[in-house]
């Protein structure tokens, strides 16, 4: 009959959906605990801590599991009993004609289990909400984007499931003297024009904080590079090997000349005519390229 039929139809939707709708099949997963979410940490550090490596502090907000009721929301750390009105599936069905309906058990809110005598701590949640300081290992050779897991450090789980895993991302300050390019460390370093004319020496800084003195070769040009193996950062990975450190020389014009000091370059200027290849073979390439241009 007509009773029969539904019923037959009703069996027929409920295996082929429900799973989907969280019916029979989905009924084991219900009431069981559930893992914590992870938690991202940005973290700022200077270039001489990426460096050494150093242990750093850290507040992280967030969630942790109950202590008073290990994380299981009833008072003393019983368990919750199974939903009287859903039998744990955290959904009440009704019959409609040929279809049954489902909706969230309003007795659990669809948790499928009820907590008869809440954690008078956490009022039944299972997790307190407070910051916690923790202590971080940078290692040295870090770069910004760098990546350190550690794990059960994120949120609590739920129903006393385990907790997530905080995630730290690092982000390298720039720094008021060197660049860096990965292992390499660049480090501009202004000279006289007349020390890159006679060459002599200069007194550079190294990132672990010490001193090496440099020597510059006479005639040396603005943008010469110099290069000081070891000097520069260590490989993340790389077993203890560091880059170098590349110095650039910059050199500069001077300013503020005296009326002697404006004297003696004009003197100059009138004696150097053959001292600057550079000047003297560039100018010879615009004369061609008028004459050129002249046809």
């Amino acid at each position: 009959g007509q009773g029969d039929f539904a019923s037959a139809f009703s069996d027929v939707f409920e295996d082929l959906f429900g799973d989907f709708m969280g019916g029979r099949g989905g009924q084991a997963g219900r009431g069981r605990a559930s893992r914590g979410s992870d938690l991202r940490y940005n973290l700022r550090v200077t270039l001489e801590e990426a460096y050494a490596g150093v242990p750093k502090s850290i507040t992280v907000p967030g969630s942790h599991a109950c202590t008073a009721c290990n994380g299981t929301g009833a008072e003393g750390g019983a368990e919750p009993a199974t939903c009287p009105t859903c039998s744990g599936m955290g959904k009440v069905r009704a019959q409609n004609g040929f279809f049954t309906v489902e909706r969230t058990c309003p007795t659990c809110n669809g948790a499928g289990h009820v907590i008869k005598n809440p954690c008078r701590t956490c009022h039944g949640a299972g997790r307190l909400e407070k910051d916690r300081t923790l202590q971080v290992n940078i290692p040295a050779g870090v770069e910004t984007g760098t990546r350190i897991r550690l794990a059960g450090e994120g949120e609590a789980g739920g129903r006393g499931g385990p907790s997530g895993d905080l995630y730290i991302f690092i982000e390298v300050r720039e720094h008021t003297i060197f660049q860096r390019d990965g292992a390499t460390l660049f480090c501009r370093v202004p000279v006289s024009m007349a020390s890159a004319a006679l060459g002599g020496e200069v007194e550079v800084p190294t990132i672990e904080g010490g001193r090496s003195l440099v020597k510059i070769p006479a005639g040396s040009q603005s943008g010469r590079q110099m290069r000081l193996r070891g000097k520069g950062m260590p490989a993340l990975r790389g077993g203890g090997q560091a880059g170098d450190m590349v110095i650039e020389l910059a050199v500069e014009t001077p300013v503020n000349l005296t009326g002697r000091q404006r004297e003696i370059l004009r003197e100059f200027d009138k004696i150097d005519a053959d001292n600057n290849p550079e000047t003297a073979s560039f100018f010879k390439k615009v004369k061609s390229f008028w004459a050129a241009m002249k046809g």
